[in-house]
């Protein structure tokens, strides 16, 4: 089906240091891509690259072919693209139910916002705390909320940055079965995580960066079992 989201000859220096150093990728309609790689491998960087926190000192951010490596965040979004960071931001005062009211109103009108409102509840598996305060969700249950809210705008592609940090290992893995889903719904999803367990339960592309490279890119078996990739895991990384 093509790329989807493509950056071409990606470029970042903080002053005299280069974070990123001619990166190209491309995320293909319809896939689970997971961007993985040791601390300090340029992995942040890159996915504020994509999402317009940061601009780059070279190179292009595309977008269903558009270019909009000056475009700002919510232009992204307006685009298609929906963010969610790694630390949670709901509202945490109000209920979950108006969590997702408040992110749907910006898409929907009035009356269509019931359905779609449960649709998501159901899906995110909180449908009994609707009416809970989002403050009082466990850390798995808020960062499934972020997700729904991400998706209230009805993107083409979900870019998610390390959704699993600070989760059980079944949030985690009901994390990756709510991934998967999305998926099979049409969503192209776009994964940054250390988790590698994760990654193995979700990933169909598997793109490692390196000192700011492109290191390795393929399935995820021929990642894991590539000696290159084990290699930069053991030791060899340096803080990001």
């Amino acid at each position: 089906m093509g790329a989807l989201l493509e950056v071409r000859g990606l470029h970042k220096r903080f002053g005299g240091l280069r974070v990123l150093d001619d990166v190209d990728l491309a995320i293909d309609a319809g896939e689970i891509h997971c961007l993985i790689g040791p601390n300090g491998a340029g992995k942040s960087t890159l996915f504020k690259l994509m999402v317009g926190t940061y601009e780059p000192s070279e190179g292009q951010v595309l977008f269903l072919g558009e270019d909009i490596t000056d475009r700002r965040p919510y232009e992204r979004v307006m685009r298609g693209m929906s963010i969610k960071m790694q630390v949670p931001s709901v509202f945490r005062e109000l209920p979950v139910a108006q969590n997702l009211q408040i992110a749907l109103q910006r898409r929907l009108p009035i009356g269509a916002i019931p359905a779609e409102q449960a649709r998501l509840l159901a899906l995110l598996d909180l449908d009994r705390q609707a009416d809970a305060l989002a403050g009082a969700l466990s850390h798995g249950q808020q960062q499934w909320l972020e997700i729904g809210m991400a998706l209230a705008s009805g993107p083409k592609m979900l870019l998610l940055d390390e959704p699993t940090a600070g989760m059980s290992p079944e949030e985690t893995f009901r994390t990756g079965e709510l991934v998967q889903r999305l998926n099979a719904e049409g969503m192209t999803v776009l994964v940054v995580e250390h988790d590698m367990a994760f990654i193995r339960q979700i990933a169909q592309k598997v793109t490692v960066l390196h000192f700011g490279r492109v290191f390795a890119q393929g399935s995820i078996d021929q990642i894991v079992s590539d000696p290159r990739v084990a290699e930069i895991y053991l030791g060899k990384s340096h803080g990001e």
